[in-house]
């Protein structure tokens, strides 16, 4: 994780668990015109159990209407606390399918799933590396590529994502995958486009 999005995870993360969500990770991307701060959320496990969640619908998971909140909150949080030099836009949404993983917690998560990741460093001469997830020990992650056993020190993974078994889920990849492995109708998001550092008065928000 990039120390920008570190930083900024740390700051936004009360304010999303004061709306009774989880902050799963920030993604920071920067371009030409601005940047992208990516916001993943989540309900906590308790409220998809049962319990009560935000917005009264627990167990339905993260909703548009979470994405909204979240990013009402957040925008006001980063008018005034100001940790973003330039335009933004901010991406508010749920981890979907193929959910990231930012952190050794979320691979233990997951171990057994397969995950696609991209290292900071080659490793063995790789810097891509797609394989299942199966130790998480301390601060490393060991992965089965393709038979082979490779162990991951969890600060040179600069970002990883869950790969869906589609068959699994009954889902055809060549006709409910879309952007880059998102399926349709799995992801949930809203967006605000700053300008000039402040939110835009009329947000667009959507949902995939």
């Amino acid at each position: 994780m990039a120390d920008k999005a570190t930083q900024l995870t740390e700051l936004l993360a009360p304010t999303v668990k004061a709306l009774g969500l989880e902050l799963l990770g920030i993604e920071y991307l920067t371009a030409p015109g601005g940047a992208l701060v990516r916001i993943y959320i989540d309900v906590p496990a308790s409220a998809e159990a049962g319990q009560a969640d935000p917005e009264g619908e627990g167990g339905q998971g993260v909703t548009i209407e979470h994405c909204e909140a979240v990013s009402r909150e957040v925008s006001a949080q980063l008018d005034v606390e100001d940790p973003i030099t330039g335009n933004y836009t901010l991406e508010v949404s749920s981890p979907g399918i193929d959910r990231p993983l930012f952190n050794v917690a979320q691979f233990a998560q997951f171990q057994g799933e397969t995950a696609k990741v991209g290292l900071k460093l080659p490793q063995d001469g790789r810097r891509r590396l797609t394989g299942r997830i199966t130790a998480v020990e301390g601060d490393t992650v060991t992965f089965d590529v393709d038979g082979n056993a490779l162990t991951v020190q969890a600060d040179n993974i600069e970002k990883a994502r869950v790969v869906p078994d589609w068959a699994a889920l009954g889902l055809a990849a060549s006709k409910d995958k879309k952007d880059n492995g998102r399926a349709t109708g799995a992801t949930r998001k809203a967006n605000h486009t700053p300008r000039d550092n402040k939110r835009s008065a009329d947000p667009s928000t959507g949902a995939e």
